[in-house]
Parts: structure tokens; C-alpha cells; sequence
């Protein structure tokens, strides 16, 4: 297949250009890798020492995970450019898990539930009849709705504000607010290298205007975090499961497959490769296996579960550079990153308006792509039905969750997430609308 790439696939790039690509990939994913653990750390109201632990081993998770993605190693990996990060897709379910049983119940369950995808990888041909399109592009849209909510909290000051009486105060808006628009700025500038990093450079403002507004209390900062090394320490927190997080966490892993899927057929496309035939169906099939193991794999390492990033699909074609040599280079750079606490120390500290300014738009973002791939499907009556039902639930119950509040406890954890309903309801009516009408 004819390209414009500079490097290609298998092309080892000279020092300098690969380190030149590696760090425009790095500024694209870098919030992104920090930002789940840090929503996931404010909803569980966990103190500086366990967010900083976190966000660190976010880091070096993704790191270890990147490189096996590039690398394959057997069956596990897509030997492509491809760059895995903490996934935004998880992040409702395992702060209703989280809220029951804590961390210990939150790596457990994603830890059990990761083979779901594994096996997926095995036998895609035969689950693409179930998940379709349309299903999961109705659970990416749900994903970024329900998110909606948790950016718009952040942005009035998040869970601590509601308790003191400072939520939505003109100083937590006003900080939000600037971050968005900082972001939204750079974003449409004509410099390439200003719209990549258009949002750590929102986020670098916004935390500077929090600064200057005493908004950051620096004393939290003690000299073990700013000295420290972070070893990464196997099931820290220990291991806990239950059935009901199980089914809405294996959700999840079931529509990340088909996201896995489309990443990875993307960038095929993009490097110049074929997407039809054996060979392809080998990147798939290890790219999606490679998703699931790294997923159990932070687990181990006390991160949430990863998934590969879209995003890194548009640098490959604006610096032309596809080699998945670069992919080691973006890995030694996570790992080096998660191993220092000062790192995840620094972002811990980030008020929640800071945040909140920039996951809106990225939440916002992730419900637009949702729109994106249900539009490119033929709307027709049962896709009609298929998406008034999956909505009504699942929007629903994000709307007014006391209307479980009398179901049993087992329900109520597994319903309590809009998009585990929204996804099982999406699920579920494709395939029986589909029966009734070729029974008609």
C-alpha cells in the first residue's frame, strides 16, 4: 500500500528523529494517562500519598504495555506503533466497584474480568455479529455522557467543595473556565506542535491561575515525595472480588475489544498495511489479546485497566513517522516517569478545576466519536429502537440513580453504572429486534 511515511513499520528511525517522535506522541498521551486515577482518587476521596501512588504506576503500566503492544511477544502484541494508555471507558464502573469495596475490590474484578477480552482476541470473528457497530458506538457515546457529569463536578471544585459549601464559586469556574478556553485556543492555532500539546498547556495555566489564587497547598509536598524512588510493589493494596462489579466491569472489556479492534485496523491503514487477509487478522487478533493481558498486567501493578489510544494514530500521520521502534522509546519514557513520585505527586495536587476545564472537553470528545461511528451505520426502524431503548436506560439510570434504590444489592452494582445499562440494554435489544423482524 503506497504512503507518505517517512519511517515505516519496521524502519528503525536514527536517534534523533525517533526521540523527536517519541516526545510529540508523549505530550499527546501524558494527561491522558493521569487523568482516570486522578478522577477515580477524588470520587474515592483517597489522601496525596495513594493518588501520587496511582498516577505513578499509571505511568509505568502504560509504559510496560506500550512496549509489549510494539514488541509482540508471541501471540501478545500488534508489533505496530501502538501506544497504550489508562482507559477513559472504565473509569464510572470502577468508581461504583470502588465505592463498595475499595481498591482491593476495584483491582480484583479488573484483574478477573481482563481474560473476558482475552478470549474475545480468540474469537472475534463470531462476537462481531453481537457487537456491532452501532452497539458500540452507542456505549462509547454513553461512556462520554456519563463522564460529562464527573468533568462538571471537577470543574465546580469537585466532591471536597460540595462538603465545605464552595462548589461552584466564582473562583472554581472561572479556573475551569480558563483552561477550557486555553485549550480550545491552542487547539485551533496553526502550529502543529501547539495544537499536540494544546492540552498540558491548558492545564500549565490553569494550574498557575490556581497558584496565584491559593488554591494549591504546596506543604502537602513532604521530602520523601520529592526525593523518593517509586518501586513498583505487586498487589500493594491486596485483591478483593465480587460478582455484580465482575458482569459491569466485563462489560466494559467487551466493548474495549471492538475499540481495540478499530485502533488497531486504523493504524494498519495508516502505516501502510494491509487490513484484509491473514496477516491482519494476526495484528488484530494480537493487538486485542495484548489489551486484555496488559490489563490484568496493571492490575499487578496496582493501575486501572489499559486500552490503546486513538490519538496516537494522528501523529504517526503528521510527523510520517510509523516505526513501532519509536513505541520503545515512549515506553522507557512512561516507566522512567511512573518510577519517580514527585511526578504523580505534582498532578496530585492539581485542584479540581484545573482538571475539570480539561476533561470536559475530552469527555465531550469521546461522546462525539460515539456520534461519529453511529452515523456512519444506516439509521433505519430497528437502529431507531436499538438507540431509544439503550439511551433511555442507560441515561436514565445516570440521571436519577435512586430509582435502584430498593433493588438488591447484586442489581444495584451492576445497573448503577449508565453505561454497563446502557451497553447490556444496547446489547440485548440488536439481537432480539433483529429476531423479530426476520421472524416477521
Amino acid at each position: 500500500m503506497k504512503t507518505d511515511l517517512i519511517y515505516g513499520v519496521e524502519d528503525r528511525p536514527p536517534f534523533k528523529d525517533a526521540m523527536f517522535a517519541a516526545l510529540q506522541h508523549l505530550l499527546a498521551i501524558f494527561v491522558a494517562i493521569i487523568t482516570p486515577p486522578l478522577i477515580i482518587a477524588g470520587a474515592l476521596k483517597l489522601d496525596i500519598e495513594k493518588t501520587g501512588f496511582l498516577v505513578s504506576m499509571s505511568l509505568f503500566a502504560s509504559g510496560v504495555s506500550t512496549f509489549i503492544q510494539c514488541r509482540r511477544f508471541g501471540p501478545v502484541g500488534a508489533k505496530l506503533l501502538c501506544i497504550q494508555g489508562t482507559s477513559f471507558s472504565f473509569i464510572g464502573p470502577i468508581i461504583a466497584t470502588g465505592l463498595v469495596g475499595g481498591l482491593p475490590l476495584i483491582f480484583g474484578v479488573c484483574m478477573a474480568a481482563a481474560p473476558i477480552e482475552m478470549i474475545i482476541s480468540r474469537s472475534f470473528r463470531y462476537m462481531r455479529n453481537i457487537i456491532t457497530p452501532l452497539v458500540s458506538g452507542i456505549v462509547v457515546m454513553l461512556i462520554g455522557l456519563s463522564l460529562i457529569k464527573v468533568g462538571v463536578i471537577s470543574c465546580g471544585g469537585g466532591f471536597d467543595a460540595m462538603g465545605n459549601g464552595t462548589f461552584g464559586s466564582w473562583e472554581n469556574l472561572s479556573i475551569a473556565g480558563s483552561v477550557l478556553l486555553s485549550v480550545l485556543f491552542f487547539n485551533r492555532c496553526g502550529n502543529k506542535y501547539l495544537r499536540m500539546s494544546s492540552i498540558v498547556l491548558g492545564i500549565v495555566l490553569g494550574y498557575g491561575l490556581a497558584f496565584a489564587l491559593g488554591k494549591v497547598d504546596m506543604s502537602a509536598l513532604n521530602s520523601d515525595l520529592l526525593m523518593g524512588f517509586n518501586i513498583p510493589q505487586p498487589f500493594k493494596y491486596g485483591l478483593d472480588f465480587n460478582f455484580s462489579s465482575f458482569i459491569a466491569i466485563g462489560l466494559v472489556y467487551l466493548i474495549t475489544a471492538i475499540e481495540a479492534t478499530g485502533d488497531v485496523t486504523a493504524n494498519s491503514m495508516i502505516s501502510g498495511l494491509d487490513i484484509k487477509g491473514e496477516k491482519y487478522m494476526k495484528r488484530v487478533s494480537g493487538g486485542v489479546l495484548a489489551d486484555g493481558f496488559n490489563s490484568f498486567l496493571a492490575g499487578v501493578f496496582n493501575s486501572f485497566p489499559n486500552s490503546i489510544f486513538a490519538q496516537n494514530n494522528g501523529i504517526i500521520q503528521l510527523t510520517g513517522v510509523a516505526s513501532r521502534y519509536v513505541g520503545y522509546y515512549i515506553a522507557a519514557m512512561l516507566v522512567l516517569l511512573g518510577l519517580f513520585p514527585i511526578v504523580g505527586a505534582v498532578f496530585s495536587l492539581m485542584p479540581d478545576p484545573v482538571l475539570g476545564g480539561a476533561t470536559l472537553l475530552m469527555f465531550g470528545t469521546v461522546a462525539a466519536a460515539g456520534i461519529r461511528i453511529i452515523s456512519s451505520q444506516n439509521i433505519g426502524r430497528k437502529e431507531t429502537l436499538v438507540l431509544a431503548v439503550s439511551l433511555s436506560l442507560g441515561l436514565g439510570v445516570e440521571l436519577m440513580p435512586d430509582v435502584l434504590q430498593n433493588a438488591p444489592e447484586a442489581i444495584r452494582s451492576i445497573f448503577a453504572s449508565g453505561i454497563t445499562t446502557g451497553g447490556l440494554a444496547a446489547i440485548i435489544a440488536n439481537i432480539v429486534i433483529r429476531v423479530k423482524e426476520e421472524n416477521a
